[in-house]
């Protein structure tokens, strides 16, 4: 029942939304401009924040940089609120309803993608750590050098021993 009316208000509002910014853009158009240009103006800045608002979604999933995304969709929606109070009669009241479907279409917009995105994410879905070993690792054992050219280290064992062998002689 909620995607219903998702759909049908989001619909709606999309609509009257398009038709503010076209109609801005046709009266702010130099004379002759098609009518397509118009629509493909409403189409562009009407869609940024949808795109903008799924990014951002799909980046904080992943853990990633949201802000070029926020920028895009702050930017996206004051055109479009611009493009609602031009076209509005002059007045709070005009103002006010002229950014309905601007308001409408945004909040839509995050009431779908909270819902999609509060969904509970089973644990076997959750990247796991793979276990490292820690290895050990020795410094390789060097030949023992000579302190000065020409003579040979002797072991500590041979020490111990010499001064056994004279403490018993």
């Amino acid at each position: 029942m909620l995607i219903a009316v998702l759909l049908v208000v989001g619909g709606f509002a999309g609509a009257a939304s398009f038709t503010h910014v076209k109609d801005w853009t046709m009266a702010n158009s130099p004379t002759g401009t098609g009518e397509w240009f118009g629509w493909a103006n409403a189409v562009i800045s009407e869609l940024i924040p949808m795109a903008a608002l799924l990014t951002i979604r799909q980046r904080r999933r992943k853990g990633g940089s949201i802000g070029y995304p926020m920028f895009l969709l702050v930017c996206a929606v004051a055109l479009s609120l611009s493009a609602q109070l031009a076209v509005a009669k002059p007045g709070l009241s005009g103002w006010l309803l002229s950014a309905v479907p601007a308001l409408a279409f945004l909040g839509l917009s995050k009431l779908l993608l909270a819902t999609e995105s509060a969904r509970p994410v089973p644990a076997e879905s959750l990247p796991q750590a793979e276990p490292v070993a820690l290895a050990r690792e020795e410094p390789p054992q060097e030949a023992p050098r000579p302190l000065r050219p020409g003579l040979v280290p002797v072991p500590a064992q041979a020490f111990a021993r010499s001064s056994v062998q004279e403490a018993t002689l």
